[in-house]
């Protein structure tokens, strides 16, 4: 089975080709230059190099998030276009069990974090045992404050990946959490690991079409939080007069 997997939902953009596990060309970039302006060319010129087109695969993939709205939205756009024009399935990735599968070989518990400000990450833990990865959480928004609270029950050294990593690491640190990076090269987010998960759902039954992929925000936009506190303010005064 092969799958051209997108990843766009953090700083850098990447895209893989994949068959049965193994990656048949890959291309990344973290040059702080927009997705919408990255992305297409390195799915061109993977395809070019590698003699393929996209009717040649079976699965499109993309990491659906959490994540930056905005690189989620190309992520996904980019994905359900691809997905639509070859008639082939799609699959809806959760970014942070991508991250996990950055680390699936190493035994023991995975922390995944993405910064979503305000002292909060995108997370969900995970355990690895001999290369399979089982969900100990669902993807959510947590602050760092009851994240701590809940590794100081687990006596298990986490690793972390993800983009909000580092933070992560600082603040579990402070608290006196044992925890550790994760390699550098393995820390941030990457469209093979997107393969690889998509390789698990799709053994699972869980493609998607293109019209059916959709991405997953886990909270609303700033745009619609504010729009949603001026409201909720322009009600109280109202109620006041």
């Amino acid at each position: 089975m092969k799958i051209l997997a997108l990843e766009t939902a953090a700083k850098a953009v990447s895209v893989a080709i994949t068959e049965n596990g193994k990656v048949l060309a890959a291309g990344y970039q973290d040059t702080g230059l927009t997705h919408s302006t990255t992305l297409m060319p390195i799915v061109e010129g993977l395809f070019r190099n590698t003699g393929l087109a996209p009717v040649d695969v079976d699965v499109v993939a993309v990491s659906a998030g959490p994540g930056s709205f905005t690189g989620v939205r190309i992520g996904v756009s980019a994905a359900k276009g691809i997905a639509f024009a070859v008639e082939k399935p799609a699959a809806a990735v959760s970014t942070l069990a991508a991250l996990a599968r950055n680390v699936a070989f190493a035994d023991g518990l995975i922390i995944c974090a993405m910064d979503a400000r305000r002292q909060q990450v995108y997370n969900a833990l995970f355990e690895a045992r001999d290369g399979i990865l089982t969900r100990l959480t669902p993807d959510r928004a947590i602050s760092l404050e009851d994240l701590a609270a809940e590794l100081r029950n687990d006596p298990r050294p986490g690793q972390i990946v993800g983009d909000g990593a580092r933070l992560c690491m600082d603040f579990m640190t402070k608290a006196g959490i044992l925890c550790r990076l994760a390699p550098p090269h393995l820390v941030m987010q990457n469209a093979i690991s997107v393969a690889l998960e998509a390789e698990v759902l799709a053994a699972e039954g869980k493609l998607v079409t293109a019209q059916e992929l959709a991405p997953v925000y886990l909270r609303p936009p700033q745009a619609e939080r504010l729009r949603m506190e001026r409201k909720l303010e322009t009600d109280k005064n109202t109620k006041g007069c």
